[in-house]
């Protein structure tokens, strides 16, 4: 018989590489069905199996000669971890948890703890399990590797809903009463000069624009987009400064968006809503946003209203979206070489809407640091309405203002 059995392992071992799960029980199975009675012993110590691997594949020789799908029945194999360890998943869940952001009823979750990280953790907890499986694990539980999302602000005002409200009674208010409505502020500045500019745009394959490497600021400098977007119309004023980024800045903005726009549009125009930020150039607690806008009501003989947004509610700006979104689409991926080349990319922004914009240079010089006195700030003509006087009044003309 260990003359047998020698035959058996040398002809097993040559066909055992070639063979799938079940055509090596039936080997076996055939095997011991040759030799007769020890049949299965003999060939399990001769192939180093076990003797049930054996008597299996005696057993599948005597189905039926209709070949079986697959090498394995349903349920056979290797269990998985978790089936072997039924703790394993709620030891990994222990370790996620707390690390877990966002809404826990979402169906989609997610972790910043690493697989090796917790496959380490949970073998020190007597779970012998690889950082690949723990990935496994981690997608079959709804979790997945995810950026952070720009979504919540730093801070929320108690009466930011009735500030919005109030901002909301002043537009319709305006707008029913065919007064002009505007909303400003002061786009991201950009370098001037062959810098990367975020995006896309259609060219040879394999002649990408070259820009420089360093993003140091070149004798260019910056540019300063000031814009001013008209809500009853879809049209947009947008002034590119060199200089500073000032309150004086942003109302000469303002007064030329006016003197362009404005007035040709609104000839009977008699008050002025102005929907700005709360911080920036034009702050609600800027004394010189206040001062200069007094000196253009001065100027126009117009009632300027202004209703800044609450704290922390910027992104909420329309001139964000209805504006800025589509010039930053439509230089998308050009570098800004010059503030002429600023100037037509952004005259040449349109939308489907019919969005329209004008643009110019701006080549006036604005100081920072200029101070407004407690006395000039007394003497201006402006009256604070009863809710939030800090963020919402009115600005009245003033001839003392115009020299």
């Amino acid at each position: 018989m260990a003359v047998d059995e020698a035959i058996v392992a040398r002809r097993v071992a040559r066909l055992w590489p070639h063979l799938n799960e079940r055509q090596r029980r039936l080997l076996l199975g055939a095997e011991a069905d040759s030799l007769g009675r020890g049949g299965i012993a003999a060939v399990a110590r001769a192939a180093r199996v076990s003797r049930p691997t054996v008597a299996k594949g005696v057993q599948d020789l005597q189905q039926p000669a209709e070949p079986i799908r697959g090498a394995r029945r349903p349920g056979g194999g290797r269990k998985r971890l978790a089936t072997k360890d039924p703790d394993l998943v709620a030891a990994l869940e222990a370790l996620v948890e707390p690390a877990t952001r966002g809404d826990p009823e979402s169906p989609l979750r997610w972790t910043s703890k690493s697989t090796r990280g917790l496959a380490d953790a949970l073998a020190a907890g007597g779970h012998r399990v690889g950082y690949r499986t723990v990935a496994d694990l981690l997608h079959r539980l709804g979790y997945s590797l995810q950026a952070n999302v720009k979504s919540r602000e730093p801070s929320e005002h108690p009466d930011r809903d009735r500030q919005f409200h109030h901002l909301a009674d002043q537009v319709r208010a305006h707008l029913d009463a065919g007064q002009p409505v505007v909303s400003v502020d002061t786009k991201k500045k950009e370098l001037v000069g062959r810098y990367k500019n975020g995006g896309r745009e259609w060219r040879p394959t394999g002649a990408p624009e070259a820009v420089n490497v360093h993003d140091f600021m070149g004798p260019a400098g910056k540019a300063i987009p000031y814009g001013v977007d008209d809500v009853a119309a879809n049209t947009g004023w947008v002034a590119v400064g060199r200089d500073h980024d000032t309150a004086a800045f942003a109302v000469q903005t303002l007064r030329r968006w006016w003197q362009s726009m404005g007035r040709p549009a609104y000839p009977a125009a008699e008050r002025l809503l102005v929907c700005a930020d709360g911080g920036g150039s034009n702050g609600s607690r800027v004394r010189l946003w206040k001062f200069e806008l007094a000196r253009l009501a001065a100027e126009t003989g117009l009632i300027i209203t202004v209703c800044h947004l609450p704290p922390g509610t910027s992104k909420w700006n329309r001139i964000e979206h209805r504006l800025f979104a589509h010039i930053s689409m439509n230089w998308r991926g050009r570098p800004l070489t010059s503030h002429e080349v600023i100037v037509e990319l952004i005259a040449a922004t349109t939308t489907r809407t019919g969005l329209t914009v004008r643009a110019e240079l701006d080549e006036g010089i604005y100081p920072k640091g200029v101070k407004v006195t407690d006395d000039a700030l007394a003497a201006l003509p402006i009256v604070r309405h009863d809710f939030h006087g800090e963020w919402n009044y009115t600005l009245y003309p003033s001839s003392a203002l115009q020299d």
